[in-house]
């Protein structure tokens, strides 16, 4: 039985891949900081609770489960912070940790989540072999520095590696103080959707379809760098609007009550041909039937009706 060490197993996107690895026929071994998992994480997975910017510990799970595979999304991600923290250069040592006692104990196939912030936003379209690394950010430029480590690590010790570019993504258990979650959160409640301007055009994809596009990823034998996008540019309005509607709440969309960020580009968009033609996997979900999901999911959460 192939075994996989999951890191980040209870966040974002590595909790919706739980279920995924396990109908695939993985051992999976899951990692995470907390005392306690939620009952709904915990079938079919073995837990291990570690801190892994610990090098000791790291070490010592490693050398206790052994993997074939490794998915590692494990890294600092606080809203709002995590673009300039300095734990970000912690994660990398972590990271690199990782990596080495993977290797060490005979590891196979390794995929890692790497950022669209790596790429030079100038551009705007993003394509793996064609637009420029360059990061503006301390996060961009640690995940990149990552990457090419990770790279030049795979060739000496003949490890199979792959590198996939997370775009936007929305779903259940997003921090509530993001795009999607916020204004869904806002309008369920009956207060105001407090927005920029909204035109500026992003690419989104549904957590789900993140997390089994990673799993595919990591099943298929493709190396190096891989968009997980969907490849259909939207503007952040449109979305917004779409949400509105599902709940009947357009009264309470304020388009302009606050600024975006400064030096966002107007336009981000993912060459996913990649993901499509060699990954050979494309999304479950359009973003009416993803966004519908994500709404009854705040629903339940929110204990409203």
């Amino acid at each position: 039985m192939k075994k996989i060490l999951l890191t980040g197993a209870t966040g974002f996107i590595g909790r919706h891949c739980l279920s995924t690895l396990s109908a695939r026929g993985y051992e999976v071994h899951a990692t995470s900081t907390k005392e306690s998992i939620d009952d709904q994480l915990n079938s079919d997975v073995y837990w291990h609770k570690v801190d892994l910017l610990d090098s000791d510990s790291l070490w010592n799970l490693m050398a206790k489960v052994k993997p074939s595979h490794l998915l590692h999304f494990a890294w600092y991600a606080v809203p709002g912070k995590y673009w300039t923290s300095l734990e970000n250069l912690r994660w990398v040592q972590a990271s690199l940790d990782l990596l080495q006692a993977f290797i060490r104990h005979g590891g196979e196939r390794a995929v890692m989540a790497g950022t669209c912030a790596e790429y030079d936003w100038r551009y705007g379209y993003c394509s793996e072999g064609a637009t420029p690394r360059v990061p503006s950010t301390l996060y961009g430029t640690c995940k990149h520095s990552l990457q090419i480590m990770l790279d030049s690590a795979a060739k000496q010790a003949e490890l199979s590696t792959a590198w996939g570019h997370i775009f936007y993504l929305y779903g259940p258990h997003e921090n509530p103080n993001r795009l999607v979650a916020s204004v869904i959160r806002s309008l369920l409640f009956g207060e105001p959707a407090l927005c920029s301007h909204g035109n500026l055009i992003r690419d989104f994809l549904y957590v789900q379809d993140v997390a089994d596009a990673f799993v595919a990823l990591l099943e298929s034998d493709v190396e190096g760098t891989v968009n997980i996008a969907s490849g259909r540019p939207i503007a952040l309005k449109d979305i917004i609007l779409k949400l509105a509607c599902k709940l009947d709440r357009q009264n309470l969309v304020r388009f302009g009550a606050i600024q975006p960020p400064e030096n966002d580009p107007p336009f981000l968009i993912a060459d996913v041909r990649r993901l499509a033609n060699e990954v050979g996997w494309v999304p479950k979900y359009d973003l009416d039937s993803g966004l519908n999901q994500t709404i009854n999911w705040w629903r339940s959460n929110l204990g409203i009706k």
